[in-house]
């Protein structure tokens, strides 16, 4: 496990993406079009193909957001490039962490000095004692909400898959704000995100349009 941490680099490219959060474990394609980005791709492909998706928030520069603590790190596991430049990576999420501090330099994209060790659970391969039954009411409430959002989720691929990759995959697709997808993000397991998704969806009702309203 430690070593696992280590191997990690404590410096890291950080792709600010609002309303986006990805978990360790999951997966997601990305289309990347603008220069600071292209950059950026360009220089994890020559090193260890590592970049920090993190959220920013609703203060600071436009062009420079404050951000979130916490973030997750991926590494990208596949590349293309179309004619018109720009690059379809698919990302693969290893750890979450959280900054320490952003390091000046010239390039055109950020660099944060990050540490895992907080979520170093992360990495463990074993996974937590939690049964399907623990969360069937809440997969229940989330699939109507999903399905009265128009969302389309293939719920028979999820169920074949570990509880834990269920509930971050649902997480990361949930039509929720930005404040509490990182709420989702910063939990520290998965009995903890499954309390948060709980605590989130009683306070949403749907009315017959759709439209939410908090109770």
């Amino acid at each position: 496990m430690k070593k696992q941490i280590f191997n990690l680099p404590q410096e890291i490219p950080i792709f600010p993406l609002s309303n986006f959060i990805i978990f360790p474990g999951t997966t997601v394609p990305l289309n990347i079009f603008e220069p600071r980005y292209i950059q950026m791709i360009d220089d994890s492909m020559k090193t260890n193909r590592i970049i920090g998706m993190i959220q920013p928030r609703k203060t600071g520069d436009l062009k420079k957001p404050d951000l979130y603590e916490v973030g997750c790190a991926g590494k990208i596991t596949s590349f293309n490039e179309t004619e018109d430049g720009r690059y379809l990576i698919v990302l693969n999420g290893i750890t979450r962490f959280k900054i320490n501090k952003e390091i000046v330099t010239n390039k055109l994209y950020r660099i944060c000095n990050v540490d895992y060790k907080i979520f170093s659970n992360d990495l463990n391969q074993k996974k937590e004692n939690i049964q399907f039954s623990n969360l069937e009411m809440i997969f229940k409430d989330l699939r109507n909400f999903f399905e009265k959002k128009g969302y389309i989720i293939n719920w028979s691929e999820l169920k074949n898959k570990d509880l834990d990759y269920t509930v971050n995959t649902l997480s990361m697709a949930s039509p929720f704000s930005l404040e509490e997808k990182q709420t989702l993000l910063e939990s520290t397991n998965i009995n903890d995100r499954k309390l948060k998704l709980e605590k989130i969806l009683k306070t949403y009702t749907l009315d017959s349009f759709g439209n939410r309203t908090i109770q």
